[in-house]
């Protein structure tokens, strides 16, 4: 898109993750100009700054529709650009994968106790927290051992993205109960990370270029995920019918693990200035547009769905 609406000026060279260099050391390459970009999602370097979680996604925070508003109408954007500034980084959203699914557990929940014990693959920090304090014991297992480790009961249960996703992976087939709502990740939002310098160094044309594609794969996977994962729902309730239970996880679990998240995501934002700062930006707004969010979408699809 970038070559094509640059008239040729403007190519971007592509390598798969893992084929130039380990995976994780994207945002320190391109921090350093190894390289000049990367994708990734930005609570992948929360061991750098807390902060970050809050750029990718929040438990119980905004959908992927919140997420883009808080970026482009909000202040999430220029805070996340204050944030990587220091990394020598330019961030922009990339796609959202998102709503997610809360997981696929070998066993019912029907009680908050019945996470105790439990040990899950689980991406998220803030997510995983808030099960380790239920009593979960939580690993970051790699996508390609997901599906050997909950097959072989190595794991308990394991959350991944969505219904196409984890379809990919074959995890309908090791575990019985998939749950939802994905309350951990409601709006997962994935980056690109541009080296500061390579960016600023572009014409202003091109850099507008760059803005509007990245924002063009932000729209696009959201329309994508949006077909793709009912396409995979409708397969799970047809063909997996008796094999596959898509179950919502109960009101009283949801709220008691509400409560968790409410107090991990509290005390978390309290362990740096600049995550203190993010953590009251993103509240603020979700507090903004959640109402809305309720009147035109909730009381809406709650009507239509009966």
């Amino acid at each position: 898109m970038v070559e094509e609406t640059s008239g040729g000026r403007f190519r971007i060279q592509v390598f798969p993750g893992g084929q130039i260099m380990p995976p994780l050391d994207c945002f320190d390459a391109t921090s350093k100009g190894t390289i000049e970009a990367f994708m990734g999602a930005a609570y992948y370097w929360t061991a750098k700054e807390l902060a970050l979680e809050w750029f990718t996604t929040v438990p119980f925070g905004m959908n992927a529709e919140g997420m883009a508003t808080w970026y482009h109408q909000g202040d999430g954007l220029k805070l996340w650009e204050e944030s990587y500034a220091a990394f020598n980084l330019v961030p922009r959203p990339a796609y959202a994968p998102a709503p997610q699914m809360a997981g696929w557990f070998r066993k019912r929940i029907n009680a908050i106790g019945d996470y105790r014990g439990l040990k899950m693959r689980i991406g998220t920090g803030l997510g995983g927290k808030v099960y380790a304090r239920a009593g979960s014991t939580t690993v970051l297992t790699p996508a390609a051992e997901v599906y050997a480790a909950l097959e072989r009961g190595v794991i308990d249960a394991a959350e991944f993205s969505g219904p196409h996703d984890d379809m990919v992976l074959g995890l309908h087939r090791t575990a019985r109960y998939y749950y939802y709502p994905g309350w951990h990740e409601p709006g997962t939002t994935l980056e690109f990370g541009l080296n500061k310098k390579a960016y600023e160094a572009l014409p202003v044309d091109l850099r507008r270029t760059l803005d509007h594609a990245a924002a063009a794969v932000e729209v696009h996977s959201l329309s994508e995920y949006h077909t793709t994962n009912a396409l995979a729902l409708e397969r799970l309730r047809t063909e997996f019918k008796g094999k596959v239970d898509v179950v919502s996880i109960p009101a009283p679990v949801l709220r008691d693990l509400k409560k968790l998240a409410t107090e991990v995501v509290r005390e978390e934002s309290e362990k740096t200035p600049l995550a203190r700062k993010v953590h009251a930006a993103y509240t603020k707004f979700q507090a903004l547009v959640g109402p809305w969010d309720h009147v035109a979408e909730g009381a809406y699809h709650q009507f239509v769905a009966v």
